[in-house]
């Protein structure tokens, strides 16, 4: 089998192919044509997740520099190493504690059914357009305090920034990080108007809260600031759009899941878990040796970048019992797809709060839903989801 990742296929089958050899052949693997190692066996990828300070997240000093990336990566603590990545992301999670997620249910709920109200009686309907984008979007959107009327400029950005070309090499060049920058240009400026708008005039809102903040003893500037509600913005909805777009996918190629899902609503959260395990939105996770350090039974050079399989560690039959079957009752089931570590998800109890709540109100309100022709999915090297999904729908 050829190795390399650049030249795997795009679907999630053929992918899916390829790690299944890759683990039991050569699970951590160097790939000279893309420049980077592959990990993907669970026992591998768990440890590295674990040792920021010898695996570090901040890959900045080996790519061409590009302003808007500098600047948007100034708070996103999902590229910072510890002790800035603790402290900052102590900001934010004050946002995303239980009760204050446990808090936004009804709004969910009322939002929910406003959406599908929008398209009852349709015989087929977008899932993306109709629930799964604007529902999470609408979310988060309200917890930033910025405009919800603004989601398809949203969706603009987030589609820019994940469906570009998959590039040759796991190091860009200029012109591959200038083409990847450009879409940041014009959220940084709307969400630094934003930000400056809360300065000179603060709401009950997590942007203004941010600019309230202090960090050892010093407030946040916005350039700071503006790399937090981007990232909050658009890692905020994407998991639950490609979470509910997934589950939709799942269950119509898993009828007797779909049917036992129906006849038994308690199955609802162990079933969600099993689509995150079996289509992990974001399949891997990049990392960078800080020094010589042992991955499996091989030894990284300091400064590789490694590339963590998650959607492979999901699939490894060495911790998953049956791990190619969909299992919607399966227990116990320690999915990477939130990470692992200190970069675990911090939006992750919100997004299976909003899938709980929307997947039950879907399947109450459509008597029978199954794909339609015309799904638009994702490369599923770089996301498991889908960015059109036509669903045929009995209405109760």
């Amino acid at each position: 089998m050829e190795t390399s990742f650049a030249a795997q296929p795009s679907t999630l089958e053929g992918v899916r192919d390829w790690w299944r050899w890759m683990r039991d052949n050569d699970p951590v693997n160097w790939d000279g044509r893309y420049g980077a190692w592959h990990v993907f066996r669970y026992a591998d990828v768990v440890p590295v997740l674990a040792e920021p300070l010898i695996f570090s997240s901040d890959l900045s000093e080996l790519v061409p520099p590009q302003p808007e990336v500098e600047l948007f990566n100034r708070g996103n603590f999902a590229r910072m190493d510890p002790p800035r990545h603790d402290k900052l992301r102590r900001l934010v999670s004050r946002a995303f504690t239980p009760r204050v997620v446990a808090d936004l249910a009804p709004r969910i709920t009322a939002v929910t059914q406003e959406l599908l109200d929008a398209v009852a009686g349709e015989p087929e309907f977008d899932l993306v357009t109709a629930l799964a984008y604007p529902l999470p979007v609408t979310v988060i959107a309200e917890l930033l305090g910025v405009p919800t009327s603004d989601r398809a400029l949203f969706r603009t950005w987030a589609d820019a920034l994940l469906t570009q070309p998959l590039p040759d090499r796991m190091v860009p060049d200029e012109e591959s990080m200038r083409l990847r920058a450009a879409p940041l240009g014009d959220m940084i400026d709307y969400l630094l108007a934003h930000i400056r708008a809360r300065r000179a005039a603060p709401r009950d809102d997590l942007t203004s809260q941010l600019i309230a903040a202090e960090v050892d003893g010093e407030r946040l500037v916005d350039d700071e600031i503006v790399g937090f509600v981007g990232l909050l913005l658009i890692a905020g909805h994407i998991t639950t759009t490609t979470l509910l777009t997934n589950t939709a996918l799942s269950l119509d190629e898993h009828p007797d899941a779909a049917r036992d899902l129906r006849a038994d609503r308690s199955l609802v959260p162990s079933a969600l878990e099993e689509v995150l395990r079996d289509r992990a939105p974001f399949p891997r996770l990049a990392r960078v040796a800080m020094h010589d350090a042992a991955v499996g039974t091989r030894t990284i050079p300091a400064g590789q970048i490694l590339n963590l399989w998650i959607g492979s560690a999901n699939h490894d039959e060495r911790e998953f019992r049956d791990a190619g079957t969909f299992d919607i009752r399966r227990h116990p089931n320690p999915h990477l797809t939130f990470g692992h570590g200190i970069h675990f998800c911090l939006g992750a109890p919100l997004a299976r709060l909003e899938a709980a709540i929307a997947v039950p109100i879907l399947l109450d309100r459509c008597t029978d839903l199954v794909v339609a022709d015309g799904a638009e999915l994702f490369d599923a090297r770089v996301m498991a989801g889908a960015r059109r999904l036509p669903m045929a729908a009995v209405w109760s």
